[in-house]
């Protein structure tokens, strides 16, 4: 599920697509929502997902019942619900599906015809939720908070680009305090809303913060965790964006001087951990190394305000970098609880 914004654009944009299929013809299914209620709608899908699965298994135990399949495949096929964790354990269960399918379509049983319309929703689903700052932050965030406290295993992934870039660079909560945009012709007065501490205080939920072109081992992981939490997880991942006032060939770079500098630290926030006894939260970033002002100075969004307000922006950078020493300061205190 696709937010409107940059990245339905770019997903969505046909005949090109960065969405593919396997050599097998299997993939993903993509769909663009309105821009107020992806998480709802993602949630929709979740919560489909798992009606289907449901009445897949009811029909299982009927036609094994009837004699229609080998009730040895359909004890398989229900002890193989639990083992899809990994991508192995799916693949069994594919197989297995696939001998389903191909006894219900030898009988003539209207349970049998049925169930081949169902049937592949014994094979576990994953759902992700897609968009930006604009919709996590601020126009989605009722429906986003909502989905995230329901408990129900869906992931979120947070394109964070701290401004609404798609339709023409306006202010967003993610905004950075001192930043330059629509709406904040002045400088951003207010401190950058962090929706991982958020989402966080929940502590049933998998939250991560990623920047790939600072560390992509560190991003990955949190996508294998997230993937395989069975519960809500969110993923807050650095975007850089034209918007930002910069070369849009040195993204990484950026990304880089970003987590260098202690405005986006990494961590990662596992629930797992909680119940075995062990602090959830692990800091992936080390002690910054860049001033923050010679990040934010390399960035258009800041340097504007520098060179028409000097002495706003002196104030204002001075507050963003206590704004970032506090966040840094804090998930280090969680981390070593």
């Amino acid at each position: 599920m696709n937010a409107t914004g940059c990245s339905s654009i770019y997903g969505g944009n046909l005949p090109t697509t960065p969405y593919a299929k396997r050599f097998d013809g299997r993939g993903p299914a993509w769909s663009n929502s309105l821009f107020e209620d992806n998480a709802e709608y993602g949630l929709g899908m979740r919560l489909a997902t798992n009606k289907f699965k449901g009445y897949a298994l009811e029909l299982v135990d009927k036609v094994a019942a009837a004699n229609c399949i080998d009730k040895a495949l359909a004890d398989e096929i229900k002890a193989g619900m639990g083992n899809q964790v990994e991508q192995a354990g799916i693949e069994l269960q594919r197989g297995r599906i696939e001998k389903l399918k191909a006894a219900c379509q030898k009988s003539d049983c209207a349970d049998c015809k049925q169930l081949l319309t169902v049937a592949d929703y014994l094979v576990e689903k994953s759902v992700w939720i897609v968009g930006g700052d604009g919709w996590a932050y601020d126009i989605g965030y009722g429906g986003l908070d909502h989905v995230l406290a329901s408990g129900e295993n869906v992931n979120v992934l947070v394109l964070d680009t701290e401004v609404y870039s798609n339709t023409g660079g306006q202010m967003s909560k993610s905004t950075p305090r001192g930043a330059v945009a629509q709406f904040a012709a002045g400088g951003k007065r207010m401190a950058k809303k962090d929706l991982g501490a958020i989402a966080m205080s929940y502590g049933g939920i998998y939250v991560a913060c990623i920047a790939i072109g600072a560390d992509p081992n560190q991003a990955v992981k949190a996508f294998i965790e997230a993937e395989s939490y069975n519960g809500p997880s969110l993923i807050l991942a650095y975007s850089h964006c034209i918007a930002h006032g910069i070369d849009m060939s040195t993204g990484y770079n950026e990304q880089k001087k970003a987590v260098a500098c202690g405005h986006w630290p990494l961590y990662r926030f596992d629930p797992r951990l909680a119940a075995e006894g062990k602090n959830p939260l692990q800091l992936d970033s080390k002690e910054p190394t860049m001033d923050y002002a010679e990040y934010a100075y390399g960035q258009n969004r800041y340097r504007t305000l520098k060179q028409s307000k000097p002495e706003v922006a002196a104030i204002l950078m001075d507050q963003a970098r206590k704004d970032s020493q506090k966040r840094l300061d804090n998930l280090k205190k969680l981390s070593q609880l």
